[in-house]
């Protein structure tokens, strides 16, 4: 074959690009246990930061196993059914109507007593934001939140994910004195809240914090009819 023909470069260039597929393919596979393995990692300790709980890659998985008691899913009428809570996928049952959906739910043990930590999700300016909310046995005072997201912007609604956005969520109420489910406002400037439901929002950033607001009374709306069993 002449190999300075178009043939011949067709065929090498097409040889090349199959044999490339077939290795990037392969390195995919085998590196995709390690991969989930990851992300599971960084799931527990998303959820252990909830409640306070400092983690590392190399002692989630313990840590968790002797801190979160009991996981479970329950429906939108609070009863327990069968499945895996930490199996959920989160925009999945976002999806569907609130009837229909899987709710997980994790109970952690603490020196302060036993915590309900709740998944979140919801959408924000550019993409997806989620995060773990840990309640009280009261079923109404926040003990801890962290929040993450997927792509919001760096300075502005990103900051959803830091620290001091997710501290001052710790001891506010999401039920006001009539029982009625407001959960939190995410205020922006000058915009006037009840102080145990009010967190202040971040400067520039209003969308992204007015997504994470909508998201947390969407999905506490969602386990209503669990904090009412609980409750009882």
């Amino acid at each position: 074959m002449d190999t300075n023909g178009n043939k011949y470069t067709f065929i090498y260039a097409s040889a090349m690009v199959i044999i490339v597929a077939a290795i990037l393919s392969i390195t995919a596979i085998k590196l995709k246990p390690a991969q989930q393995k990851n992300i599971n990692t960084e799931k527990k300790q998303n959820i252990l930061s909830s409640v306070g709980i400092e983690s590392t890659a190399a002692d989630a998985e313990s840590i968790f196993a002797e801190r979160i008691v009991q996981s479970y899913v329950v429906n939108a009428s609070g009863e327990q059914i069968e499945g895996t809570a930490f199996d959920i996928d989160l925009k999945r049952e976002r999806a569907k109507p609130v009837a229909d959906r899987q709710l997980p739910v994790y109970e952690c043990k603490t020196d302060e007593g036993t915590k309900y930590i709740l998944p979140m999700y919801g959408a924000g300016l550019w993409g997806p934001i989620w995060g773990y909310v840990a309640i009280n046995d009261d079923m109404n005072t926040l003990y801890g939140a962290v929040f993450s997201h997927a792509g919001e912007t760096p300075g502005l609604g990103a900051e959803i994910s830091t620290k001091p956005f997710q501290k001052p969520f710790k001891g506010k109420t999401i039920y006001d004195s009539n029982g009625k489910l407001v959960s939190i406002i995410v205020a922006k400037a000058g915009e006037s809240a009840p102080a145990e439901h009010k967190v202040d929002g971040i400067s520039g950033g209003t969308i992204t914090g007015k997504g994470l607001q909508t998201m947390l009374l969407n999905d506490f709306t969602s386990y209503e009819a669990f904090f009412n069993k609980k409750k009882q």
